[in-house]
């Protein structure tokens, strides 16, 4: 495959827009594809608020399964890459509709979190959202007020964090280079990122073991996994 190298100090901003498929390539469980979680498991039951107020520990039992599962995971070479550009660069946003904090064990920085993530919790009684980084199950799973903590994910029919979507939506507007990794295209606001990017004028880039129903906006759309490619994208 030929590969247009990118040179990223033609760049101001650079955004990583990165979907389920970046996760999987650690090994880290779909949840929506072939043999993903919803596959085995009802998201009425695990993923939604009433699960959640019906029986918590039935949900935060779920939830610690997921966090067991996402540490046997490592990071791979597409995430370490995206941390050396970051490293080289003075203005990159990753915006990931990933909730398993992949990006941050492989040390990157300024990760917008559009799905939530499986190391925090939130209090609804004091409106208080806490790190979590115990490297097991949930450390505590009521707050100090007593009340039940939730984890801070958005589930089913939830609706986004308006602060988080306004955080992803200003990078992306200010972007002048999008990179688009392993998401679908079709989970909205997310999928609307590519054409909002394409609008503002960014070079838009598209890797994906399949090509999104999305593909046709991309400026460059390269077929494969993520660990493979960003390091031939960028020679750093």
């Amino acid at each position: 495959m030929d590969i247009k190298t990118i040179d990223i100090n033609k760049f101001k901003r650079i955004v990583f827009f990165t979907g389920a498929g970046m996760s999987a390539e650690s090994g880290v469980p779909t949840y929506r594809g072939e043999g993903g979680v919803w596959h085995e498991y009802n998201w009425r039951e695990y993923a939604c608020q009433d699960a959640w107020e019906t029986d918590p520990e039935k949900v935060f039992d779920f939830h610690d399964l997921r966090r067991e599962e996402a540490l046997k995971c490592f990071p791979h070479k597409g995430h370490e890459l995206i941390t050396t550009v970051q490293e080289a660069h003075s203005d990159v946003v990753i915006v990931t509709q990933n909730i398993d904090g992949m990006h941050q064990r492989a040390d990157s920085k300024n990760v917008v979190e559009l799905h939530g993530s499986l190391w925090r919790v939130r209090c609804q009684n004091e409106g208080l959202i806490k790190d979590d980084l115990n490297h097991g199950p949930f450390e505590k799973r009521k707050c100090n007020c007593g009340a039940w903590l939730r984890p801070d994910i958005i589930w089913f029919s939830d609706m986004l964090n308006p602060d988080t979507v306004q955080q992803a939506d200003a990078a992306v507007t200010q972007c002048d280079l999008f990179v688009s990794i392993g998401t679908s295209g079709v989970v909205w606001p997310a999928a609307g990122y590519p054409q909002l990017a394409k609008s503002s004028g960014a070079l838009c880039v598209e890797l994906n073991p399949q090509p999104s129903e999305l593909a046709w906006l991309f400026d460059m759309v390269y077929k494969g996994k993520a660990g493979e490619l960003l390091p031939q994208l960028f020679k750093l």
